[in-house]
């Protein structure tokens, strides 16, 4: 949001002040100035509650002129309208997020059966709002009213985001009996950039349903909408394929180190990909191919092509493994692979890997990636590869993940492909944070907060135009990561950081300003229970 005290100073300084003085009140209200429209003053009733400054991402605009509050009390009522089926899962969320009065529970109904005048909050599907796509919203807060409206379900649930914001984080669904003020005032929204993902590696190490699920929440928080699930590699096969059995009881066996491995059921998978739904991120499956298979090879000796398995692996290396893609076999396994997956994914997109092949040559590789790209689209999906799959000759829907720092995406561009943006020098978050961090690797670089977001995303790639980058992913990669919380110690906080390079305009974004406004959320993650990594570049709260 890129604010400034009247006095010159950043809100990282304001903030900084309000927590080390810890003020209950001040005896004048400073104003916080953005860049459209008039100054946001900080009522001083509320200048020792920093979170209320501290929308991450930040927003196109936001105006909070808190000569009043809107108090919300344990009672206020939701009002939707139109009284759909989804806007009344829409309010049902947000009540549930919503503190209220012990053993109730928050009344949801039509807004055209309200009294008139009738304090509540409000959540209008409104199609004059379409100037700001499929996932904008306003998000308007006076003294006896919150409206949150927007043209689509999605930009409703980016505002109920917002709202929550607003909030302070130890109110998040708890009961209470008393009035919670919130700033009035009016915050206009939409996202930058239509991708904004994060990717789970549960191949090397494999997360249980109820891990997923929770970091999907997480996501939902900062309002990313893609979840990319790498579900195999050399060390396990995570997703059950019915015609092809054995792929998960062998193949799912083991992880990285020799540990346990596991998989999902078919219906595992498809509540994981509704329960992301629910929450406006759709799920992108990965089975990586032809390169990093080992578990499949393991699992079936046909996919070889001296028809003898290899041991199932617990290493690290990588590029070492390989389909036969010479065998028409090979490619009759891909196709059960995807018809399979891609039944249980509405999602438009099914990724199939494609990096790090160094047992084929060019010409293998080429072949395979266009027959499987044939494949995909057969079963009514869009094509995804890393990066490597440039040097083929892709379909003009087929989008190009870039990795590699010092990759050339020339072959991408002069097809005309687009691009998925997660350079791993910025956004790889199973690199470490430092030289002293426990968990992650270095061969990117270490990767502190402020590395993770200062950059931006329209001059990373020379000759890549904006209007060809369909987004920003942030990987998360295994090797040395076993329990949700070692997941969640190197996703947080950059995981924000990447979330706000993705939603929000370049010029509303500044270092200094950003890192207050994460410095105020350090006690959202406590009440949560996240396992943040506290950042010396921050000064947490």
């Amino acid at each position: 949001m890129n604010f400034t005290l009247r006095d010159g100073k950043t809100l990282a300084t304001a903030v900084v002040a309000l927590f080390t003085l810890a003020l209950a009140a001040c005896s004048g209200a400073p104003a916080l100035r953005g860049e459209e429209g008039p100054p946001i003053e900080v009522a001083p009733a509320v200048a020792g509650a920093p979170w209320e400054a501290a929308l991450i991402p930040a927003p196109v605009h936001a105006r909070l002129t808190p000569a009043n509050v809107f108090p919300l009390r344990p009672r206020t009522a939701i009002h939707v309208k139109p009284a759909t089926p989804e806007m009344h899962r829409l309010a049902g969320f947000l009540g549930n997020l919503l503190p209220t009065a012990s053993g109730s529970a928050r009344v949801v109904s039509d807004l055209a059966s309200a009294s008139a005048g009738e304090p509540g909050i409000n959540l209008v599907i409104d199609p004059a709002l379409d100037t700001l796509g499929g996932e904008g919203y306003r998000l308007s807060i006076a003294s006896d009213r919150i409206v949150a409206a927007a043209a689509h379900p999605a930009g409703l649930f980016y505002a109920i985001q917002t709202l929550r914001q607003l909030l302070p984080p130890e109110a998040e669904g708890r009961a209470t009996n008393s009035a919670i003020p919130i700033l009035t005032g009016e915050v206009v929204d939409k996202p930058r950039f239509q991708w904004r993902g994060a990717m789970l590696d549960v191949s090397r190490h494999f997360l249980k349903p109820a891990d997923v699920k929770r970091y999907v929440d997480h996501m939902a928080l900062y309002k990313l909408n893609r979840l990319h699930l790498h579900l195999s590699d050399d060390q396990g096969w995570r997703i059950e394929i019915k015609s092809w059995p054995n792929l998960t009881a062998h193949g799912g066996s083991t992880a990285v180190g020799g540990g346990a491995g596991g998989f999902y059921t078919q219906a595992e998978y498809a509540d994981i990909v509704e329960y992301a739904r629910a929450r406006y991120i759709t799920v992108v499956p990965e089975i990586d191919m032809p390169g990093h298979t080992n578990a499949a090879l393991a699992s079936y000796p046909a996919l070889n092509c001296d028809d003898r398995s290899p041991a199932l692996y617990t290493g690290i290396r990588v590029g070492f493994s390989s389909l036969c893609v010479a065998r028409e076999s090979t490619y009759r396994f891909v196709d059960d692979v995807v018809r399979e997956i891609a039944a249980l994914t509405p999602g438009p997109w099914f990724h199939m890997g494609g990096d790090e092949v160094k047992t084929l040559s060019p010409a293998q590789y080429a072949t395979f990636v266009e027959r499987v790209q044939s494949i995909v689209r057969a079963h009514g999906k869009e094509m995804i590869g890393w990066d490597e799959v440039g040097a083929t000759r892709l379909h003009p829907t087929t989008i190009v993940q870039y990795w590699r720092p010092n990759a050339t995406a020339r072959d991408a561009i002069s097809q005309g492909n687009r691009f998925i943006l997660s350079p791993a020098d910025k956004v790889y978050l199973d690199m470490k944070y430092d030289s002293t961090t426990a968990l992650g690797l270095k061969w990117a670089g270490y990767i502190e907060v402020r590395t993770a977001y200062d950059w931006d995303p329209a001059t990373r790639i020379a000759g890549v135009r904006e209007s060809s980058i369909v987004g920003i992913e942030a990987p998360l990669w295994s090797e040395t990561l076993e329990t949700i919380a070692d997941f969640e110690h190197l996703a947080f906080p950059r995981l924000a950081a990447v979330a706000e390079v993705a939603w929000s305009p370049q010029q509303r974004r500044a270092w200094d300003d950003f890192r207050a406004r994460l410095a105020a959320h350090g006690p959202r993650l406590r009440a949560l229970g996240i396992n943040f990594y506290r950042s010396p570049q921050v000064p947490w709260m």
